[in-house]
């Protein structure tokens, strides 16, 4: 596979990933961890049944235990986290610092083995926080309060966490894509025991609710992480973590297009910062 084929493929992650607000909206009223683990839970089937279709199940044997540790820790690490983060400190300010995972991926690839960080990939990622930052918090500027910095720490916690997750990935380029199913299965027995702990059980309300958890358990919280996996250990991760800044730029524009969001100026804006700072970052790499 090559190197551009790869980084279109982990693109796919980033299309999934725009429907995750639009899906979750039409999940409610099911509670975080719940909605987790029924998602995490489908995922995982669906890559072992797609593994085992492969004749891949005996691969998985020889995967060693610590790398199913680290991307098990990865997923559900994440998610607790942001989870987390949103239920102690404002979402809009919280879910800024959680997106700090894009421009985090492009300066810690810079670090890997075959990989420089350019002047482009710092001034697009800079270009494309910007854009990330407009339409997450609403071009207001709210301000920090101190009672809510442990929501921020979380968060920034949750933005580390999916970095390092997908730069270390690369270290792991041997590993089996089909090694993620163990990972999602993994995290929904997590979620599942948390879920039990600390949550009421709320199911999905109606078939409308069911079809957004589905579609969210094969998607956004499914095939997105499968797809993601192979764009970051074959393909141009600083491109990816750049790129990465579309997520929530087409996130927007779904819900503009359902009806859940209106459109304004600051979403006109922020599309050209963070289209922008992709074209000039993919100039950046380009240069060999």
């Amino acid at each position: 596979m090559t190197r551009a084929r790869a980084t279109a493929i982990g693109f796919v992650a980033v299309l999934l990933w725009s429907l995750l607000a639009l899906f979750t909206v039409g999940s409610a009223p099911t509670p975080p961890l719940l909605l987790n683990a029924i998602c995490f839970t489908i995922g995982g089937t669906l890559g072992l049944i797609w593994t085992a279709f492969n004749g891949g199940l005996a691969q998985l044997r020889t995967v060693r235990w610590t790398i199913y540790a680290f991307g098990t820790l990865g997923l559900f690490g994440y998610h607790a986290l942001y989870f987390s983060a949103l239920r102690m400190a404002p979402a809009a300010e919280a879910g800024l610092i959680a997106y700090l995972w894009p421009l985090l991926i492009v300066l810690f690839s810079g670090l890997l083995p075959g990989e420089a960080l350019r002047a482009g990939h710092l001034f697009g990622a800079l270009l494309g926080f910007a854009g990330a930052a407009l339409i997450i918090t609403g071009g207001g500027g709210a301000g920090f309060e101190a009672q809510h910095l442990p929501g921020y720490a979380l968060a920034l916690l949750c933005a580390l966490t999916w970095s390092g997750y997908s730069v270390l990935s690369r270290r792991l380029g041997k590993t089996p894509t089909s090694s993620v199913a163990v990972f999602c299965v993994a995290t929904a027995l997590a979620s599942w025991a948390l879920h039990f702990a600390v949550e009421e059980t709320v199911w999905p309300a109606g078939a409308f609710g069911w079809a957004s958890t589905l579609a969210l358990g094969l998607g956004p919280v499914g095939l997105a992480f499968y797809v993601w996996d192979i764009g970051v250990k074959q393909g141009d991760i600083q491109m990816l973590g750049t790129s990465s800044y579309a997520a929530p730029l087409l996130s927007t524009l779904v819900l503009v297009v359902a009806g859940i969001a209106a459109p304004s100026w600051t979403l006109a804006i922020a599309a050209l910062l963070i289209t922008g700072g992709a074209l000039i970052a993919a100039r950046a790499s380009l240069k060999d």
